[in-house]
């Protein structure tokens, strides 16, 4: 429904500088807003793209006041204040709540009279649906799981047996979670599998892509907690703790019990390897291949820039040599050192 800048003034706060009265009805770029529509500019170098707008109004930095004559709310992070206004004009759908006819629920699952159970979704024995939850259609929670309230599991999401979701989480379509950790013992050339015991637990307030698997434990669990922030096409392996309120990009994989810091970003297609402790408020650049514990917080970066084919296959040569190259230097600093002595000593 459209709002007034009134209306969100008093529900988001900041300042409005000009009419309040003004109806809004969506949120679009600058260039591409029209007059029932409102725009933002986060940064000074985008102000000049509001001599052009046809927006009907604008969310501006606090000293920004002057930058137009157009409607305008005031506030300190108007890229915040732009999503919360877009969460408000764009509520996701909401399917009509119980159990369509097409789900299977199993008689002792503990389903909230105001859940929404689609078509075709699988509830498993003992499973429990919290408040206000939506189980997308095809959707399995298995046998024990159980799901908080107000969370939304889009189509095709799996939460296997025993596993937890906490309250408002989010679960794009394909994600997996409780998947059986790979985990194998070898026997004269062949690999015999382990149980995989252990739960998946997520926190409150989680957003979990499409198509990311997280696994169980082998014994222990494997712990998402609260506020996390999951891209697509993640893997994150068996007892993997990610602290609260980090948040990781699309292709990353996890290997077995890492433990990432609260309040850490992770870069897409970066590659953690398992055992190793990362410390809060970590940042990893995207591509980067961490190989041991980050005790202190920074920005870790490894990945090379790319090149020409050619140049790359000559610096790749060098790079195996790097190890020579470094010996062969100390060895010439040294005799450098030994010939000024002796330039000296004569001088």
């Amino acid at each position: 429904m459209p709002v007034t800048l009134t209306e969100l003034v008093a529900r988001f706060g900041g300042e409005l500088v000009g009419d309040g009265s003004l109806m809004i009805s969506q949120v679009a770029p600058l260039e591409y807003a029209t007059p029932n529509e409102i725009g933002f500019v986060s940064q000074s170098k985008y102000l000049a793209q509001l001599a052009s707008t046809q927006a009907g109004a604008v969310i501006l930095p606090e000293d920004a006041r002057d930058a137009t004559g157009l409607p305008r709310i005031l506030t300190p992070n108007p890229y915040l204040y732009f999503a919360r206004v877009s969460t408000l004009l764009n509520q996701p759908p909401r399917p009509p709540v119980g159990i369509h006819p097409a789900a299977t629920v199993a008689a002792d699952a503990h389903i909230a009279a105001d859940a929404c159970i689609a078509a075709g979704a699988v509830i498993g024995s003992g499973a429990v649906i919290g408040a206000r939850s939506v189980i997308g259609a095809n959707s399995v929670v298995g046998d024990q799981a159980r799901v908080g309230a107000d969370c939304l599991l889009h189509a095709n999401v799996t939460v296997y047996h025993r596993c937890e979701v906490g309250d408002r989480a989010i679960l794009h379509s394909g994600c997996v979670i409780g998947s059986d950790g790979f985990g194998f013992a070898p026997n004269e050339g062949r690999w015999e599998k382990i149980p995989q015991i252990g739960r998946v637990l997520i926190g409150d307030d989680v957003e979990i892509g499409a198509c990311t698997t997280i696994d169980r434990g082998a014994l222990e669990d494997t712990v998402i907690e609260e506020g996390v922030k999951l891209d697509n096409l993640i893997q994150i392996a068996h007892n993997v703790v990610v602290g609260a309120h980090s948040a990781i990009a699309a292709c990353t994989g996890i290997a077995g019990s890492a433990k990432i810091g609260r309040h850490c970003t992770i870069g897409g297609a970066a590659m953690i390897f398992g055992h190793i402790e990362i410390a809060d408020g970590t940042r990893i650049s995207t591509n980067t291949l961490i190989t041991k514990s980050l005790p202190k917080a920074g920005t870790y970066t490894s990945a090379l820039p790319f090149s020409e084919h050619e140049v790359w296959q000559k610096n790749a040569v060098h790079m195996r040599n790097l190890d020579k190259l470094v010996k062969r230097i100390k060895q010439l600093e040294t005799r450098l050192t030994e010939l000024e002595s002796q330039s000296e000593r004569k001088s």
